[in-house]
């Protein structure tokens, strides 16, 4: 098993917030179907303002790579996460087209 922590600004627009949460609550079940199938079995996203703050738990045969390939050939991804956009936005230090960065362990206390 493994863990990932990814982060990504929201538009800061109470509406907008709440509409991408409302989305959040019945999430398409393609899309639920797309991450089990790239053997991530947990998945959570908090959010404190505008910021998110998601965390993954994987299987070892996860790979970001093959995710990123398997949603590009998704159309149904592919439209969520145009939809998405409207209420995401990246952060300050993300590249041009990033959208979730993977975030660095600090510390753990185990």
């Amino acid at each position: 098993m493994q863990r990932y922590c990814l982060a990504l600004d929201l538009v800061d627009d109470e509406q907008l917030i709440r509409e991408y949460e409302m989305y959040h609550q019945d999430v398409w079940p393609e899309i639920k179907k797309s991450i089990l199938d790239a053997d991530i079995y947990s998945m959570e996203i908090y959010r404190v303002g505008n910021r998110l703050c998601m965390i993954m738990e994987v299987q070892d045969t996860f790979s970001f790579e093959q995710k990123g390939i398997a949603d590009a050939a998704n159309e149904k991804v592919q439209q969520w996460e145009r939809l998405m956009w409207k209420y995401q936005q990246a952060l300050p230090v993300a590249k041009p087209g990033e959208k979730w960065i993977l975030m660095e362990k600090i510390f753990s206390l185990t």
